[in-house]
């Protein structure tokens, strides 16, 4: 029996203006079946989310490093 796939998301590999990002979520508008497409602004959750990650795979990086 086949799963149903009610949405998904996409991220731009960085934040971009929002007026570079309106042809890009248009044409995903003109995609078959597609209801809905809203963006999303950056905010400082996400900033502090990303710093985060950079000090996460730092730390292990040179937990690493230490290692060799």
């Amino acid at each position: 029996m086949s799963d149903r796939i009610k949405g998904c998301w996409v991220s731009f590999e960085a934040d971009i203006k929002d007026e570079y990002a309106e042809p890009i979520l248009d044409a995903i508008r003109q995609i078959r079946g597609v209801q809905a497409v809203e963006s999303s602004v950056t905010d400082s959750g996400d900033w502090l989310a990303r710093e985060h990650v950079k000090a996460e795979i730092r730390d292990k990086l040179m937990a690493l490093y230490r290692d060799i």
